[in-house]
């Protein structure tokens, strides 16, 4: 990705650190799988290999069905969910300062 995030940069330019990045800068929001590959810059294919573990450890939940597609959002109410949303935001709050003590 050319404008990588402070997020991706940190953890790594990898799948599912891509697609971790995607839901948690969008966790109000639902997305079809197809989406979601597209939006994070990984192929469906890949995001189907997985995107199974996401969804046993409690990381992404389904929402609801939307004619054939099954829609999904980040798990907010997952305790570790909510330490990496933080996590990013602090990432993005030092990232501003630039000055590492």
């Amino acid at each position: 990705m050319k404008n990588e995030t402070i997020f991706v940069e940190v953890f790594g330019n990898n799948p599912v650190m891509r697609v971790l990045d995607f839901l948690i800068t969008f966790h109000a929001f639902d997305y079809p799988l197809t989406e979601i590959a597209k939006n994070s810059g990984v192929g469906y294919s890949t995001l189907q290999t997985f995107w199974d573990k996401l969804e046993r450890n409690c990381i992404v939940i389904k929402t609801r069905r939307v004619g054939k597609s099954d829609l999904y959002k980040l798990n907010t109410n997952n305790p570790a969910v909510k330490q990496l949303i933080k996590l990013d935001w602090n990432l993005i709050k030092g990232s501003e300062q630039e000055v590492c003590s």
